[in-house]
């Protein structure tokens, strides 16, 4: 059974051009290159840096994990829990 095509266009248009979206993905990548200064690159290399409160505006290195990313992607999220 062929898959669906993606628009991928459309996608970024609708929601990874938002601004809370781009002020997440900032708040993110600035966690990994925070655990990447700190424990070094190949530490988190092929893993994912994880906010233990689920809150990515707190970037302190006592509330950042390095886990694989199957793990961090495996635990159901709600929006309540992103958005504190």
């Amino acid at each position: 059974m062929p898959s669906k095509v993606r628009n991928f266009r459309s996608e970024y248009d609708n929601y990874h051009s938002s601004p809370a979206a781009k002020k997440q993905r900032a708040e993110n990548n600035k966690a990994r290159r925070i655990a990447k200064k700190k424990l070094g690159g190949a530490t988190i290399a092929g893993k994912d840096v994880a906010h233990k409160d689920n809150n990515t505006s707190n970037n302190k290195m006592s509330n950042l994990k390095v886990q694989s990313k199957s793990k961090n992607r495996s635990f159901a999220r709600t929006k309540s829990a992103r958005r504190k």
